[in-house]
């Protein structure tokens, strides 16, 4: 009886393992802190638990589900990138159908869980999210590197959701947390493009400016430029003091340090410096923004 089980059992913890990457968990789980964390900055500190739950359960969920209809969307182009190829789709752990209905079932269950714990501003800012990604971005990347511009909204609205879900509006703080998730998305995004350039060109993709190497380097720059001031924003409204303006100016100096280096001479190595110098970068702002807030 066990070894008839076995088998059985091995094929449904596979099927589940399938479903879970489905969700692109690290992104997700990313997604979940960067809400939680300008959740916690927009109450200055003073955030209840049951608030900051609700608002990194909910963001999860939309997310998780965003990320897997987005593999149920772009599955043809994942079965042939090295990057994606393996995949759930394109491995055939789980049917196109089922993926659909699955990341469906995820996205309304987080708009309506926000939607029912915090207010309908932050699902309808979620909501717009999902729009955007699908909507916008996804269509947009085998026509124009506009695209590139374009994905990164969706990428930094979870900053003003969380803001949103704890502060009930949208203010100069919350669309200063906005612009330092979309300003640092831009030279992450632009650093993985180039690496996998070959890559997205077998499918289509267009996230490579006119100009190539040069127009990604000066967009680099100016991004991680405009980062150093726009970071300094919370600071300057009163949100966050001087621990926070002091290590955002080091960080900052660093990664547009990064960006420099690739303008001058754009290569897969220092592509690859400027995307993991982007690594580091928020997760150390985030944690910055925690830590000046317990000190203040």
């Amino acid at each position: 009886m066990d070894q008839e089980a076995y088998p059985s059992d091995t094929r449904s913890s596979s099927k589940a393992r399938a479903y879970y990457e489905l969700t692109k968990p690290g992104i997700a789980g990313y997604v979940m802190v960067t809400a939680g964390v300008s959740a916690f900055v927009g109450a200055r500190g003073d955030l209840a638990l049951t608030v900051a739950l609700h608002t990194m359960i909910g963001t999860g969920l939309a997310t998780a589900g965003a990320l897997s209809l987005n593999q149920y969307v772009e599955r043809e182009a994942d079965a042939v990138m090295h990057r994606t190829r393996s995949r759930p789709i394109p491995t055939e752990r789980v049917a196109p159908m089922e993926a659909l209905g699955f990341g469906a079932v995820l996205l309304m269950t987080g708009l309506v869980y926000l939607a029912l714990a915090l207010g309908a501003l932050p699902a309808l800012l979620t909501a717009a999210s999902g729009l955007m990604y699908h909507l916008v971005y996804t269509p947009l990347k085998t026509r124009s590197y506009v695209a590139t511009l374009a994905g990164a909204l969706p990428g930094a609205l979870p900053m003003l959701i969380g803001w949103t879900a704890a502060t009930g509006t949208v203010d100069a703080g919350g669309l200063a947390m906005f612009a330092i998730g979309y300003l640092w998305q831009l030279p992450h995004v632009l650093g993985l493009a180039w690496m996998l350039r070959e890559d997205y060109a077998r499918v289509g993709f267009v996230l490579i400016p006119r100009g190539g190497a040069r127009s990604i380097g000066m967009q680099m720059v100016l991004s991680t430029a405009l980062l150093l001031p726009v970071s300094w924003i919370p600071g300057l409204l009163g949100y966050l003091g001087p621990v926070y303006l002091g290590g955002a100016a080091i960080f900052g100096l660093a990664f547009l340090g990064t960006a420099i280096a690739a303008a001058r001479e754009m290569s897969d190595e220092r592509a690859r410096t400027v995307f993991f110098s982007s690594l580091l970068y928020h997760p150390l702002l985030l944690g910055l923004m925690l830590v000046d807030i317990v000190l203040l």
